[in-house]
């Protein structure tokens, strides 16, 4: 019976994949740019194969640094050299602001509320200004350093557990912890996991199935007209765990508003203190529902993708043995053998910079910057058609050739000389995009990364799990909504002597 149904289900697809195709007027552009001609109905899908992001770079080097192909019913745009980014980036940055919207996301109808998601306009700036002036500002970061201080602290101290027990370390997960402990304490000022009782295991597995889902191929977005079926049940599941965590933030936040009410301090003007200030005073900029949103927001792009940079960070630390040494002797002569470093030590650690650039070159934790145009927009010299989605793969600007000498190589020495940053200045290296749409959390990314890693190489002698050698190290990419590494890294914290 099942097997009858999932042939019912085919057939069912099938139909209406050849009625929406008979039904659509293609659109013809004389000036698109050149890519592969596409198949009856699935277009190039066929081409991407599980590395997408590998797969359309090879592309590029025969079709040119911007090219297009069909997926499915929608006209996909790729853009894959530095030049070409800064045209749609920078130049044309209006036309280009909009996001593609995954299906996946307008569970609970996230895409309406998310800053994320949303098109520009008033509440996009509105939300947009909060974020920078209240959560990632100079200022405001400072304010809050003693909490990830405390934090990092207690991942070394974890660490140091495992030191003892001579027992080898899940990086990835360890900075994932801490990545989100980091969020929640700035934001609501508690932990949201405990690193040796793991009691908040369900939420850290919530926000990683949440990721694996949004990073799991889409019919829908692919073929439009399969929206109302959903498939693959992606949309129905993420509702149920956009559900849980929106559940989980609306009780953190109706808690605090009863302390407020009672006039009960929490002890530390948070995060989540300055939103309901905000919300209070000015209600049209923000109100409860849209922070329970910005909370979903920051803590599913937050927390994976620092953990993410990290884990790959220490990987290739561990692969390049004189790269790791040249590092700790950078620490313990400006820092001192074993010890916890602060955010304001980064500044004098240039070579720990340089290895958190190296490793954002070669492995971004977001593959692609997602954009679609409203209207027809000329670009290089192409056509780029209304409704069109425009990828720029980071990753293939990062290993470009022409750009970086031996770019498949780790050597954080390239950017000693250089003043080439990630702030969305240098096209060459846009790990968190650029103009308008850059991602807000860059400031704290960047310090919680350089922090933790630092702290972890400085404080203890690593050495890989038993029988791995560091030549051998693997370091395949998993593809989703972040570029994971497919096998965890799990490496043994030696004490410093």
């Amino acid at each position: 019976m099942e097997y009858l149904s999932s042939i019912a289900l085919g057939l069912l697809l099938a139909l209406t994949l050849i009625l929406a195709t008979l039904s659509h007027t293609r659109h013809k552009s004389k000036n698109l740019p050149p890519g592969p001609t596409p198949l009856p109905i699935i277009g190039s899908l066929h081409k991407l194969g599980d590395q997408p992001h590998r797969t359309l770079a090879k592309l590029a080097k025969h079709y040119g640094p911007i090219m297009s192909l069909k997926f499915g019913r929608v006209t996909t745009v790729v853009i894959s050299s530095s030049t070409a980014a800064k045209e749609v980036l920078q130049k044309q940055d209006i036309a280009f602001a909009s996001r593609s919207i995954p299906d996946a996301v307008n569970a609970h109808s996230q895409s309406q509320f998310s800053v994320v998601w949303l098109p520009l306009g008033s509440r996009w700036r509105s939300l947009r200004k909060i974020l920078n002036s209240n959560i990632f500002s100079g200022s405001r970061l400072d304010a809050y350093q003693h909490l990830r201080s405390k934090k990092v602290e207690e991942l070394v101290a974890y660490c140091s557990k495992s030191c003892q027990a001579g027992e080898a370390v899940d990086i990835g997960r360890a900075g994932f912890r801490t990545s989100l402990n980091l969020l929640s304490n700035t934001m609501f000022s508690k932990d949201l996991t405990d690193p040796y009782q793991d009691s908040a295991k369900e939420f850290k597995e919530l926000v990683w199935t949440i990721l694996a889902e949004a990073g799991t191929p889409n019919l829908v977005d692919y073929f439009p007209v399969l929206k109302k079926i959903d498939p693959q049940g992606i949309r129905r599941r993420m509702t149920i765990h956009f559900g849980k965590v929106i559940e989980l933030f609306h009780g953190l936040i109706n808690e605090r508003l009863e302390l407020r009410r009672l006039h009960k301090p929490v002890g530390s003007n948070d995060v989540l203190d300055v939103l309901l200030n905000i919300a209070e005073e000015i209600p049209d900029e923000i109100d409860i529902t849209h922070i329970e949103r910005l909370c979903l927001d920051l803590f599913i792009a937050g927390s994976d993708t620092t953990s993410t940079t990290l884990e790959w960070a220490m990987a290739e630390l561990l692969r390049n043995p004189a790269t790791m040494a040249k590092a700790k002797a950078e620490l313990e002569q400006v820092i001192g053998k074993g010890k916890i470093i602060g955010e304001a030590d980064v500044s004098r650690l240039p070579y720990l910079q340089c290895i958190v650039k190296e490793a954002l070159r070669m492995h971004p934790a977001v593959p692609f910057l997602i954009r679609r145009v409203e209207v027809d927009v000329k670009a290089c010299g192409y056509t780029v058609p209304k409704g069109a989605q425009v990828l720029v793969n980071v990753c293939a600007i990062g290993r470009d050739p022409t750009l970086w000498e031996d770019p498949l190589s780790f050597n954080p020495e390239r950017f000693l000389a250089s003043e080439l940053d990630v702030r969305g200045r240098d096209f060459e290296l846009i790990p968190f995009g650029a103009g308008r749409r850059i991602c807000p959390g860059l400031p704290l990314a960047i310090r919680m990364v350089q922090v933790m890693l630092g702290s972890l190489i400085n404080s203890f002698n690593w050495e890989l799990d038993v029988g791995v050698a560091s030549k051998e190290l693997a370091m395949e990419e998993k593809f989703g909504a972040t570029l994971q590494k497919a096998q965890p890294l799990r490496a043994v914290p030696m004490p410093v002597v």
